[in-house]
């Protein structure tokens, strides 16, 4: 059981507050500080990420802390694609550079699942990157 404090806005989610969810996390992900965004996951949620499976929130923290020193000037942008209850699907597309100096954007869908104190329990993302020129950057 989670002992936790509520993480508004929580499920069952509304058209409003599943915006105001999937902003929380876009804002979160672009501080690229894994302490700020790993506290939104419940301690044991689950994650695949492309071909990686990650369970419980250190590992969270350690994935992206990985991600970040190999991503640089991460920016993303997350979109609501639909919600029901406590879950959600979401489009996102980012870019990055690796450290040659090589630009990159990310695109992918996620599927989320919070529990009944707002947190997420479950993140599932497809990801494929498409490298691009510095002057194709968008975001």
């Amino acid at each position: 059981m989670n002992t936790e404090q509520p993480r508004p806005p929580i499920p069952p989610f509304t058209m409003e507050t599943a915006i105001l969810k999937v902003q929380a996390a876009e804002d979160a992900w672009n501080s690229r500080d894994p302490e700020k965004v790993c506290i939104a996951y419940t301690i044991d949620t689950e994650w695949r990420n492309r071909t990686e499976f990650i369970n419980g929130r250190e590992e969270v923290k350690q994935f992206l802390t990985r991600k970040w020193q190999n991503e640089l000037d991460y920016k993303l942008k997350k979109e609501l694609w639909g919600f029901r209850e406590n879950r959600m699907a979401v489009r996102f597309e980012y870019e990055w550079h690796d450290h040659s100096g090589q630009w990159f954007r990310s695109y992918g869908n996620e599927l989320w699942e919070f529990d009944a104190n707002g947190y997420m329990a479950k993140r599932y993302a497809s990801i494929n990157d498409m490298p691009i020129t510095e002057a194709e950057r968008k975001l």
